[in-house]
């Protein structure tokens, strides 16, 4: 049985977006995020996007090795331009997304572990593929959250790194032998399918920064994970980025790049911004049409996962019946998850009762709670 590396229990619309541990610029936008979900009733009814776009209703991320500054400079950037910051997406982005209070054990979040892969990075347990087979799905999900942030308020989004810059890691993994041949194939077969539903960034920022420098912030950083990263590695991600996705990237979007053992302050970037015509890219083909099925997917979290699910067999992503059933039981046992959100009298949910028969009646469903728990899997 193949391993489904996304919980079922993805939030959709803006109750994603408010669960999410994002920083937003004060008074740009005074009324709150949408309360109902967008659908084609609305649209039907005259809900139009365009009107609410404008010159900074952009998406921005800002790629780069590791260590290259990419955070602090984001932060910035979105502050000076008025956007949403949203920090990158780490191997518990999904916990953040269902507002979980703590992060939830490993086993429920991609069964992976980054420090562990950069400790033992050639695990026989193919550690380094499911991590990298996850990140991608996080970001992918980011990504479909920043989309939906800019269809629904007009409020631009800057971003760490995007799933279109994901595949400099699977390079340079592969390189130094951290996984194999049908690995990378997968991965291109699920990015395949998945990347081409999403439009890429308006502006790609990279941040170059020499991979032995990046080594020498590592080793500073005083994480212990991090103290002995191979020099090659953080090489190869380099390459991939300058040989690979600047190229291909700067076709469909507007490219900057930064030396960043110069000064670089975010005045500069947002001069650049400014005064960058954007005279091309698959985002001024569109229209309220497009606009509208675009809001339709990135509002439907769960459609966006499973677009990285394909029926294949590959032994680091792939797990037995017997396990799958155990881990799917482990998971309904912990509180608050036995039943759909809000029908859990453990957690302290209230009115249940009453939740039942208001859903079974608009639904035409009985014992929704149990209905929802039985489409929801870890």
């Amino acid at each position: 049985m193949a391993l489904r590396v996304t919980r079922l229990l993805v939030p959709t619309g803006a109750a994603a977006l408010n669960a999410l541990n994002v920083a937003r610029k004060a008074g740009v936008h005074t009324s709150p995020v949408r309360s109902l979900r967008y659908g084609w009733l609305s649209y039907v009814l005259g809900e139009r996007t365009t009107p609410r776009l404008n010159q900074n209703s952009r998406i921005i991320t800002l790629d780069g090795n590791l260590s290259s500054g990419k955070g602090a400079m984001a932060q910035q950037l979105a502050d000076k331009l008025g956007m949403l910051y949203m920090p990158e997406a780490d191997t518990f982005y999904m916990d953040k997304m269902t507002g979980e209070k703590e992060p939830l054990p490993v086993d429920f979040n991609g069964m992976c572990s980054l420090e562990k892969f950069y400790t033992e990075p050639r695990a026989a347990d193919g550690n380094s593929y499911r991590l990298q087979l996850w990140m991608y799905t996080m970001r992918l999900l980011q990504y479909a959250d920043a989309i939906e942030h800019l269809l629904t308020t007009g409020q631009g989004v800057v971003l760490e790194r995007s799933p279109f810059s994901d595949f400099v890691f699977l390079d340079a993994m592969f390189n130094e032998g951290y996984i194999r041949p049908e690995c990378v194939q997968h991965y291109n077969e699920i990015k395949g399918i998945s990347l081409c539903e999403f439009l890429p960034p308006h502006i790609v920022i990279y941040m170059d920064l020499p991979a032995e420098e990046v080594q020498k912030k590592l080793q500073q950083s005083g994480k212990s994970h991090l103290q002995n990263v191979p020099l090659s590695y953080l090489k190869g991600i380099e390459d991939s980025y300058k040989n690979s996705f600047l190229p291909q990237i700067s076709e469909k979007t507007d490219v900057f790049s930064y030396d960043m053992t110069k000064a670089l302050n975010v005045k500069m970037l947002v001069d650049d911004i400014k005064y960058s015509k954007f005279e091309g890219g698959p985002w001024l083909e569109q229209d309220d049409i497009s606009y509208h099925q675009m809001r339709m997917l990135v509002e439907d979290k769960q459609r966006v996962a499973t677009l990285t699910h394909i029926p294949k067999f590959l032994p680091e992503i792939t797990i037995g019946a017997h396990d799958y059933d155990e881990k799917y039981y482990a998971f309904r046992s912990l509180p608050g998850k036995k039943y759909a959100s809000g029908y859990n009298a453990d957690v302290g949910d209230k009115f249940i009762w009453l939740k039942i028969f208001s859903r079974s009646w608009s639904d035409g469903h009985e014992e929704v709670p149990f209905a929802s728990a039985q489409r929801t899997k870890c």
